[in-house]
């Protein structure tokens, strides 16, 4: 595994995204020790950065990464999210990143990591009432306290981005991005070159779609949260199918799978981003790790970055809505 940095954080060139364990996708929760297995097999394959967020569940996959991580806590950079529960009574879904619920949170979220800092903590979305220097603020107070180490973004906007940096160094910005879902690249990444802030991009295998392993929407259980989403139904989807079949095709040409192929198209946009592709089974892992060792030559990476766009919005309007990109 090679490595690189985000901002003045080193992490593995892929990291992985726990989520999917947990939360929000067909099958979470449905094998907590095959999901054990498959950090534990990241980390043996060199992968350091681990993200969770307090969230997912809610709380839940921030207990199984906590369990997962003992006694190997010093191998990972461990990531974690705010803002997305309001510890004040409106509860989870409802933003709030005034300090003190960032306070609230990250308290939350050492306990149930099993960790006295977090590596790097990401406010998981913009909160439109809270001043983005009070936020910013706050977390250089919990930096100071020695609680966390990083300052992350997630989904905002080059103005948001420049404010909050202004205040404190922001390290890196998660955002959605990968061969289907490539609107940061006109707005977001020119800042952050500009300012050296480093990019996580998540979901860089679609959610799934552009593995070629989703052929219907009935692959969907109740809660999977891409029952629903625009890009998973109705004629987005059979249009999305015939992109994920080129990405197959080209796979092929190269002797990879997809993910490997999508993977490698991301690393292959700079060394300044780190993707987190998320899964829940050890074979899934080696399979997106090896992603590391592709090299795409120069016509392939035209063919790929010239693939049309995803039909359909990635969210639906109340996620849209919460999405500064």
């Amino acid at each position: 595994m090679k490595y690189i940095k985000l901002g003045d954080l080193q992490v593995s060139r892929i990291g992985l995204g726990a989520m999917g364990m947990s939360h929000g996708l067909t099958g979470a929760g449905s094998d907590d020790a095959e999901s054990v297995r498959t950090i534990h097999r990241a980390v043996d394959l060199g992968v350091t950065l681990i993200d969770t967020a307090e969230i997912y569940g809610p709380y839940i996959n921030e207990d199984l990464v906590g369990r997962a991580l003992k006694g190997r806590r010093d191998q990972v950079v461990l990531a974690t999210k705010f803002g997305m529960i309001d510890h004040g009574g409106s509860g989870a879904w409802n933003l709030n990143s005034g300090p003190a619920n960032i306070r609230t949170s990250v308290e939350g979220s050492l306990e149930r990591l099993g960790t006295d800092h977090i590596d790097l903590c990401y406010q998981h979305r913009v909160d439109p009432n809270t001043p983005i220097e009070e936020t910013a603020g706050a977390v250089a107070e919990l930096i100071a306290e020695g609680k966390v180490r990083h300052f992350g973004l997630s989904e905002a906007g080059p103005d948001t981005i420049r404010r909050a940096h202004a205040v404190h160094p922001v390290t890196a910005v998660q955002s959605e991005y990968s061969l289907w879902t490539r609107g940061i690249e006109d707005r977001v990444l020119p800042v952050l070159r500009e300012l050296g802030i480093g990019l996580v991009p998540f979901a860089p295998l679609g959610h799934g779609f552009l593995t070629g392993t989703v052929r219907s929407e009935s692959d969907f259980e109740e809660g999977d949260f891409r029952r629903g989403n625009p890009r998973f139904t109705g004629e987005n989807f059979r249009r999305n199918l015939a992109l994920a079949d080129e990405v197959q095709a080209i796979a092929a040409e190269v002797g990879a799978t997809p993910a490997q192929v999508a993977i490698a198209w991301l690393l292959a946009q700079g060394d300044d981003l780190a993707p987190i592709p998320g899964t829940k089974r050890v074979t899934r892992v080696e399979e997106n790790t090896a992603a590391d060792g592709l090299r795409l030559g120069a016509e392939v990476l035209v063919k790929l970055s010239g693939l049309p766009p995803a039909a359909g919005d990635t969210h639906t309007g109340a996620g849209l809505s919460m999405l500064e990109r």
